[in-house]
């Protein structure tokens, strides 16, 4: 086919490895990224696998100057299934043996820099013990998400039954690496109005498609568009950190876009597709063609009904720029939020230690009812309440009242007025495909579009992902589903990608969510829509607990406080197709084990 999506010939690399007092070495990348082989035999007669990438290319040949070596422990010092985070001088490693093997790799998770000792160790991988990314043992690859980067792996090798680690300084300090990708070698001016991919979106969706399409090879255009006016940004950030700014957010500089020859378009608001023409319109009158076209727009707010809405000084927090003007707003001022969504109530958590006062109203009797139960949000709400929180639960505004135009008073639908400088609007989200309406791509009466395994919507040639779409889950016998969390959506752009070059790739993921609050972390794993029964273990009071949500026999999903890495432990389990009954849970429960890993061990994974 060549071109659009054929994927370039392999390049060998040969690797020649002396002993190390000759300084002489060639350290080789395969196409795919993947570390080559460290030639080397230990006394044992097996072999190491090691590479010393980083995030940015590095030459050939180093020079001694550039590694650091170090005896880190003796042979019997870790045991099959252990880790260990061993100090080399010039930083640190994460060194692991399993299967009577050793390997060495970075020791914090490119995502937010989780120690990964702290993380479960399972049929070559280690799963990051806060927000659930997998890094294969071997090669660094990053394997399950969130996050974007690699980890750059070390040299291991074995002499008089010291485990000795050699590893490049850069990739000790740097802690991550990006995978080889491919450029564009298309000759197109930028103001073609055609690109071989377009993208709608710059969130995480629409960012791993890009990237992946690069990673595995592909060489014609990709346009990326976004109504932000910034770079890619995490998002999630937004309401637990409200003072950082875009660049402290970033995702992925305009440098490393243009490196990797993903362009970028900026406040473009896709207005119209037309799939028989193959073609986007824009709300300033651009018009682009595409030959594969990726929707991954996103939500929105959830519409709302109340008097006064010209007033300024509401928000919905969608930007950093929205983000930054509430903290500002809020300095010593009166803030009030509105819904109990996990934004608004993040949001009410980062303001209670700037605000005067801090209100937030609900619709249900507790905060996430829904989604964690009744006891957990009880206790949440406990939290916020200790913090100077206030509750009008049981509520909606009627209206927004404002002077000189800037909010002073909200009302409620009970009669209640509550004094605010600054409101935020938190009460949940709906799809963000209005302008999809006349384009014949298939959407739910909810208004999120359909796709099948592949992220394929019904129009030829148009995939999208993330929180716009429903999908077929496997846990759920392939109902399709809605699960707006951000890891998700990274997994929604590698599939998209991978079926737009032909390969077909199942979603094996577990749906990982987390959400900070005063310090404290939830972690979730599974899909909990519909649960029956929540079993707890530990002490809510003190906010250390695991929930166990089951559906009839069996646990679908699990929420923490305090307790890692079980989160990601029953990820693992449930990741590999295993399942947790009921009865296990409620067992432990009544003999008082909480935390009590053990059996999982035994279900999962070495």
């Amino acid at each position: 086919m060549g071109g659009c999506f054929s994927k370039p010939k392999p390049v060998e690399v040969k690797v020649e490895l002396s002993l190390l007092e000759k300084e002489k070495e060639v350290d080789g990348l395969s196409p795919n990224g993947k570390a080559s082989p460290f030639a080397d035999c230990r006394p044992n007669g097996a072999l190491g696998h090691g590479s010393d990438d980083d995030s940015t290319p590095l030459p050939l040949y180093h020079k001694p100057r550039d590694y650091v070596e170090a005896s880190v422990c003796h042979v019997k010092d870790l045991e099959n299934g252990q880790m260990r985070e061993v100090d080399l001088g010039s930083g640190r490693a994460l060194l692991i043996k399993q299967h009577g093997e050793f390997s060495a790799m970075a020791h914090k998770c490119s995502h937010y820099g989780a120690p990964l000792v702290k993380g479960v160790l399972s049929k070559g991988h280690v799963r990051c013990p806060w927000h659930g990314a997998c890094f294969n043992i071997a090669t660094g690859d990053l394997e399950d998400f969130p996050g974007l980067d690699s980890l750059p792996t070390f040299q291991v090798r074995v002499e008089k039954d010291k485990v000795i680690i050699r590893a490049n300084k850069q990739a000790l300090q740097s802690q991550k690496r990006s995978k080889p990708m491919a450029r564009c070698s298309a000759v197109i001016n930028s103001s073609t109005g055609f690109s071989h991919v377009l993208i709608i979106g710059s969130g995480p969706a629409g960012l791993v498609c890009a990237e992946t399409l690069r990673q595995e090879g592909f060489t014609d255009r990709i346009v990326m568009c976004t109504m932000d006016r910034h770079p890619p940004y995490d998002r999630p950030k937004l309401s637990k950190s409200l003072e950082s700014t875009a660049e402290q957010l970033r995702l992925r500089s305009m440098d490393f876009l243009q490196d990797h020859d993903i362009e970028l378009l900026t406040e473009k608001e896709a207005v119209a597709i037309d799939v028989k023409t193959r073609s986007v319109t824009f709300e300033d009158g651009l018009r682009m063609e595409y030959r594969k076209l990726f929707i991954a727009t996103g939500s929105t707010p959830k519409p709302m009904v109340y008097k006064g809405k010209d007033v300024r000084n509401v928000f919905h927090l969608r930007t950093p720029d929205d983000a930054n003007s509430v903290a500002r707003l809020a300095n010593n001022k009166n803030a009030v939020i509105v819904g109990t969504s996990y934004v608004g109530m993040e949001v009410a958590a980062a303001l209670t230690d700037k605000a005067h006062s801090v209100s937030i109203i609900g619709i249900e009797t507790v905060p996430f009812k829904k989604a964690l139960g009744e006891k957990v949000g009880k206790a949440i709400m406990k939290l916020f309440e200790v913090n100077r929180v206030k509750f009008y639960m049981l509520n909606e505004v009627s209206e927004m009242i404002g002077h000189h135009g800037e909010l002073k008073e909200v009302v409620l639908k009970s009669g209640k007025v509550l004094r605010a400088d600054v409101c935020v609007i938190g009460a949940g989200s709906i799809p963000a495909t209005g302008f999809l309406k006349q384009s014949g791509i298939h959407m739910d009466s909810r208004g999120f579009i359909t796709v099948n395994k592949m992220m394929q919507t019904n129009a030829d040639g148009v995939f999208a992902g993330g929180d716009v779409v429903v999908f077929p889950f496997p846990p759920r016998n392939n109902k399709k589903v809605n699960i707006p969390v951000w890891q998700m959506a990274h997994v929604h752009g590698r599939v998209a990608a991978l079926s737009m070059m032909g390969r077909a790739a199942d979603i094996k993921t577990v749906p990982y969510f987390w959400s900070a609050m005063f310090g404290k972390t939830i972690r979730y794993a599974g899909y909990g829509d519909g649960f029956d029964d929540v079993i707890i273990q530990g002490d809510l009071d003190e906010l250390r607990f695991v929930a166990f949500y089951t559906r009839s026999e069996e646990v679908v999903a699990v929420a923490s406080m305090n307790y890692d890495p079980i989160v990601s432990r029953v990820a693992e389990v449930l990741g590999s197709g295993k399942t947790i009954k009921k009865r296990d849970v409620e067992m432990l429960a009544r003999l008082g084990k909480t935390g009590d890993i053990s059996w999982l061990i035994e279900k999962g994974s070495q």
